[in-house]
């Protein structure tokens, strides 16, 4: 027999009263088990369109619609709700196998029989020609539209005619038909799909084979252990644990001769991709006694958030194989395994040592403190530039302001100057201790256990970290697994994987569907960047054509107060509703540009009468604990709630004043607004159901726009 379980099944179950959720289980537990015992009446929905539809009782209130196909041996879940609720659901509801495709799919029947999404009544020559007009029905067919729906296709002549009829159409149809609308040839968005012909003919009846494609996975979870399924039940909406779009599922288990590059927009799950990775390499590539595999990211709190997550969907056995640490962290062990001592400056510009060697500054040359910074940073520790001679002769592709040879001369007594009060007082860099971490690898003196890396949050490594993280791991298949984002680069690094012994030619690959965030958010998020130019993290650009979400939802709410007393009496009043609605506080993140603001709303809000959680730099979010959740906008990177308020977004905190005036000249200003710009991203879509912007006083003018005053 073939069990499975389907993606509306788990939401429907998650909305289940908790009271009546047990005996749900209990139920479950006996389908899985022989889903043909004679204690399970299966009842005909003999008002249901499509066939083999069954109505099961779970108690005298619910009742769970099961898809059985006569003749065969499979058995799929498909909704639990009240009596009267459920009939509902499955008499609009038809199960069919794509012709094209082979994936078993969910049709509604209202589909064709409602009015058409396009202009109603007698064509007229003003009416707009279809948006799909030029594509042949076999090649909508292929995209994963069911022949039922071609009709309702055929009716779409614009975007928001497509928008509207989202609802209808399968996940991949709609996929793939917004590439179409997007400006994808049909080629292009066939591949983006990877949507493959059927040598064989495909069997519309034979349901046991459709539910084994890939295509079919991204709904259905064909159930093989107690085990998996009690995990599943225990976290329905955290879905990413068992269905997985088709081109993740490929990118997770691939065969690499070499380093793989993953990009995509925020919430496309490239996190999510990362440790499925992670998990499949240790479960089915490296498994030797000795065999690790590294996985790393850029911050404290991201680490320990994903090896919280790991736990979740990983055997014992696979979890003692999978190192999950920042490089920080890791760098550090590493140094002090093999006896190595030295204190690591951190905030450096701030630090004695920096103080000293700006007093060697050439005053002739009227550059600003910032500049060295950026200089020191960009320039000689990004090649590790040791001499004066070498610095002479340095690339300075990027930096805004030209310098003549001599003029270099002149500079130079700063950095050597910096490097002597750093050795004098037993100090490095963190840059410092990566180039030594891997110089010590490279030696061959110290073998270490790793067969593959899997890096996070890429775009926010430097060129150096990228060195050590080649260094660790030895060139072979499946060695590297990367995945960022240019578009979230909050940080100053800029790198070309290419130019740290990282080869990715032919092995990049990007994910372009966002899961979490609305696409009224995502599209207020991405204009938030418009006029910017962001890379792959190869040299090359990156763009977010064909980036969208695949839910709806209300636009972010920007507010405008007098004074910081209405900006919190409005936030109190709004938490209170979400909360009314069943939402917890810590469903709910308040965001701020800075610690100090933190404090400041950290107060206030407890003033109001709120509980409060401080999301800090190094310990993973305790989703048990309760209050309203309050971080940093560099914090919250990695993390995802249900609503999440930006405030305090006013000019001079967002962007930041003090960043901008620091920036020594014009390209150093537009990269410093770029990280800005970015970093409101960022924040704007950790946010599933919505987000709200508020300000006191003068806002954003990221946000002028859209303020709407109080």
């Amino acid at each position: 027999m073939t069990i499975a379980i389907s993606n509306d099944f788990l939401l429907a179950f998650s909305k289940v009263q908790r009271k009546h959720q047990r005996q749900v289980r209990e139920f479950i537990e006996k389908f899985r088990e022989q889903p043909d015992a004679p204690g399970i009446h299966y009842e005909p929905i003999q008002s249901a369109k499509g066939k083999d539809l069954y109505s099961v009782r779970i108690n005298q209130a619910y009742r769970a619609i099961v898809f059985r196909p006569s003749g065969g041996s499979v058995y799929v879940l498909t909704w639990v709700d009240r009596h009267d609720e459920a009939y509902r659901w499955a008499e609009r509801k038809k199960f069919v196998v794509n012709p094209a495709t082979g994936a078993l799919q969910v049709v509604s029947i209202e589909s064709h029989e409602e009015t058409p999404v396009g202009p109603s009544g007698a064509e007229t020559r003003e009416t707009p020609p279809g948006l799909f007009d030029k594509v042949k029905d076999k090649h909508l067919l292929r995209l994963g539209v069911p022949e039922e729906l071609i009709p309702l296709v055929r009716s779409i002549r614009s975007d928001a005619e497509l928008e509207r009829a989202e609802a209808r159409l399968p996940q991949e149809a709609y996929e793939g038909l917004y590439m179409l609308a997007s400006g994808y040839s049909l080629e292009e968005a066939l591949q983006e799909l990877e949507a493959r012909e059927h040598e064989e003919a495909v069997d519309p009846e034979d349901f046991e084979t459709a539910l084994k494609r890939m295509d079919s996975q991204r709904r259905f979870y064909v159930v093989d252990e107690a085990k998996e399924l009690t995990e599943i039940l225990n976290a329905p909406l955290e879905q990413w644990r068992v269905f997985l779009h088709p081109k993740q599922r490929r990118l997770v288990r691939m065969n690499a001769n070499g380093p793989v590059r993953v990009l995509g927009g925020a919430g496309t799950g490239k996190t999510v991709v990362a440790m499925h990775r992670a998990k499949y390499l240790a479960e089915e590539v490296f498994t030797g006694e000795e065999d690790r595999i590294l996985f790393t990211t850029f911050t404290k709190n991201l680490a320990a958030d994903i090896q919280e997550n790991l736990r979740k969907i990983c055997s014992v056995e696979a979890l003692s194989r999978i190192d999950v640490i920042n490089l920080d962290a890791w760098v550090g062990n590493f140094l002090r395994s093999q006896g190595y001592r030295c204190e690591p400056l951190f905030k450096a510009e701030e630090s004695d040592e920096w103080a000293a060697a700006l007093n060697q500054a050439p005053a002739e040359l009227g550059l600003s403190p910032s500049f060295y910074r950026t200089e020191w940073e960009q320039v000689v520790q990004e090649q590790n530039i040791r001499d004066a001679a070498s610095y002479v002769r340095a690339s300075r592709v990027g930096r805004g302001t030209p310098l003549s040879r001599q003029k270099k001369a002149l500079i130079w007594p700063v950095f050597q100057e910096y490097r002597a009060q750093l050795n004098e007082h037993g100090k490095k860099e963190f840059v410092d201790l990566l180039r030594e971490a891997r110089e010590l690898i490279e030696s061959g003196k110290f073998p270490l256990p790793y067969r593959a890396a899997v890096v996070d949050e890429a775009q926010d490594m430097s060129a150096e970290a990228f060195r050590l993280i080649r260094a660790i791991v030895p060139e072979g298949p499946n060695d590297l697994f990367i995945v960022g984002d240019g578009h979230q680069r909050i940080y100053r690094h800029r790198t070309r994987l290419s130019q740290c012994g990282i080869n990715i030619r032919g092995r990049g690959r990007k994910l372009r569907l966002n899961y979490r965030t609305t696409e009224e958010t995502r599209r207020f998020a991405v204009a938030v960047l418009e006029g910017v130019e962001f890379d792959d993290l190869d040299g090359g650009r990156d763009d977010q054509k064909g980036y969208v979400s695949l839910t709806h939802g209300s636009p972010p709410l920007v507010r405008c107060f007098p004074d910081l007393a209405a900006e919190i009496e409005f936030l109190k009043e709004l938490i209170l509703g979400w909360k009314a609605q069943g939402f917890g506080e810590e469903s709910v993140c308040l965001v701020t540009r800075t610690n100090k603001l933190l404090e400041l709303y950290e107060g206030r809000m407890q003033q109001a009468g709120f509980r409060t959680y401080r999301i800090k730099r190094s310990v993973a979010e305790q989703r048990s604990q309760p209050g309203l959740r309050l971080a940093t906008m560099h914090r919250v990177k990695g993390l995802e709630f249900e609503y999440l308020c930006v405030v305090s977004a006013n000019d001079g905190i967002i962007p930041l004043a003090n960043v901008l005036d620091d920036a020594e000249d014009p390209v150093a200003a537009r990269d410093a607004e770029t990280r800005e710009r970015s970093l409101l991203y960022v924040a704007l879509t950790r946010a599933r159901r919505r987000a709200v912007i508020t300000a006191c006083g003068t806002p954003s003018r990221f946000l002028r726009r859209a303020v709407k005053p109080d």
